[in-house]
């Protein structure tokens, strides 16, 4: 599958925020763009701490970014690393952006110098616990 112009957008953001991260213990920099209920594009990179787990993960830092900038909703999230396999959310990740979107959305993961992956949140996190658990939505 060729990459549509909303993912060679989301690509170009997430890694320009990649560049940014703030790594010096792990040296793996990870960027995460999001595009948003809205139809803008909220990005976040990973910012490292001396006192673990004290960091932001890219996908949490453009989730936040989402949040500030008034978006609700998580229609489409791109994360690139390093390297050529791809780079998926983490675990607590997966949950952070199951709060924010459906289990069909589609989530890229990609090394930039490989091939992306493509899933939806549901393939990810199978059987997840979200906002619909507790009447939130």
């Amino acid at each position: 599958m060729s990459a549509t112009p909303t993912d060679e957008a989301l690509f170009e953001a997430a890694e320009a925020v990649r560049a940014r991260a703030y790594a010096p213990y792990s040296k793996f920099r990870v960027g995460a763009a999001i595009l948003a209920d809205d139809g803008r594009i909220y990005a976040g990179c990973n910012v490292e701490n001396a006192a673990y787990p004290q960091g932001n993960c890219a996908e949490a830092s453009a989730i936040a970014a989402m949040v500030a900038g008034g978006a609700k909703r998580i229609t489409r999230i791109y994360v690139t690393g390093p390297g050529t396999e791809p780079v998926t959310p983490c675990g607590g990740c997966r949950q952070r952006i199951r709060e924010f979107a459906d289990l069909d959305v589609e989530i890229i993961s990609h090394g930039v110098d490989g091939e992306p992956l493509r899933a939806t949140l549901g393939q990810l996190l199978p059987h997840s616990f979200g906002p619909d658990h507790l009447g939130a939505r």
